[in-house]
């Protein structure tokens, strides 16, 4: 039987850290879940998830509907667009069955590809392969989570662009509802015999969903870092586990002005992370740093609760601290003493969100 195969080209960078990621996983799994209970979509259709931060990935090749299961979803620095597109691409070569004169070929494939930033990697050449080549051979509908999204780059990749709210908290639920009603048409047809239709955007609005629209001034070019998260890694002193800060950027009041080149960003959370992160973060020398003075509100350690997680030793790296005292670095095992009192503003290693 002809498969229809769905590919699942997934944003899992830091930026996505806390709820964001959360409701991603979440989505993903009602998607699959909804998509099992529809007879024709059993008999068709074939799932992959492609994740990407620093690097890009295949967590699941493409499988059967039933045999597959949502894996979960890890984080890491960076947002590799290009590599992600690179990935796709490669699967679409290796793992889609193209139609010969022997035998009919799997039907056209449909990609999602969410996102909440802007590349951090030179995404421009793995866009003029895909127009090239691969645009005509799947229907790719690009979803952005948030305001911040490259439209840029999005749209030379697709036309098909649908945003949601990241204030919405049923943003995704509602995304997923879609996709598993489309995907189900899409199998009821070839069930039916029909040639699959391209997937109907309009129902998407009828969804609740808003369609992207294009930006008047295109920017072309990439830069290294999403300039509207700061996100930072530290270690607890006490059991050596890694965690994540993150800053949002926050408005400037009228008259204010600008602390910094980026401005002000607002905490919005310490998480406690894996040693996987450092393996899906781009291993790329950025030498990216934000000031202190531009960061509003210290977060806690996540592991242990010391009062504050930005404590810096002299190597550089963050650590967490309650107090004066002596503490022997997580990171270069060095041991510093702290004081009482702040020294003012200082710069601190960020990543590329």
């Amino acid at each position: 039987m002809r498969r229809l195969p769905i590919f699942l080209v997934l944003d899992v960078s830091e930026s996505m850290a806390g709820e964001p990621l959360s409701r991603l996983q979440t989505a993903m799994e009602s998607i699959v879940s909804s998509l099992r209970q529809d007879p024709g979509a059993l008999e068709t259709v074939h799932v992959s998830v492609i994740a990407f931060a620093g690097k890009a990935q295949v967590l699941v090749p493409l499988i059967e509907l039933m045999a597959f299961y949502p894996p979960r979803l890890p984080m890491g620095g960076g947002t590799a667009l290009g590599q992600a597109m690179d990935e796709l691409m490669t699967c679409l070569n290796v793992n889609v069955k193209r139609t010969t004169a022997e035998q009919k070929g799997d039907w056209k494939p449909v990609v999602y590809l969410l996102t909440d930033g802007r590349p951090t990697d030179n995404v421009l050449p793995a866009i003029a392969r895909w127009k090239e080549t691969y645009a005509s051979r799947a229907h790719l509908i690009a979803v952005t989570l948030g305001d911040d999204a490259d439209l840029e780059v999005l749209s030379q990749l697709t036309p098909d662009i649908v945003a949601l709210d990241d204030k919405d908290p049923d943003g995704l639920a509602r995304f997923a509802k879609w996709v598993s009603a489309s995907v189900s048409a899409q199998s009821q047809a070839l069930d039916m015999g029909d040639n699959p239709v391209r997937i109907s955007l309009a129902k998407a609005e009828q969804a609740g969903l808003s369609l992207a629209k294009k930006p008047v001034e295109p920017r072309h070019q990439y830069r290294n870092m999403d300039e509207r998260v700061v996100v930072m890694t530290g270690r607890c002193h006490r059991n050596r586990q890694p965690y994540l800060i993150k800053y949002e950027s926050a408005p400037m009041p009228a008259g204010y002005g600008s602390t910094g080149e980026h401005g002000i960003y607002g905490l919005s959370g310490c998480f406690p992370i894996t040693e996987e992160y450092f393996d899906w973060s781009s291993q790329a020398d950025t030498s990216l740093s934000v000031s202190t003075s531009q960061l509003e509100g210290t977060p806690g350690c996540p592991h242990c609760g010391a009062g504050t997680a930005i404590a810096m030793c002299s190597c550089g790296k963050l650590m967490c601290n309650n107090g004066a005292n002596e503490q022997e670095c997580p990171w270069c095992h060095q041991h510093i003493y702290f004081q009482s009192g702040g020294g003012g503003s200082f710069d601190i290693q960020r990543g590329q969100g």
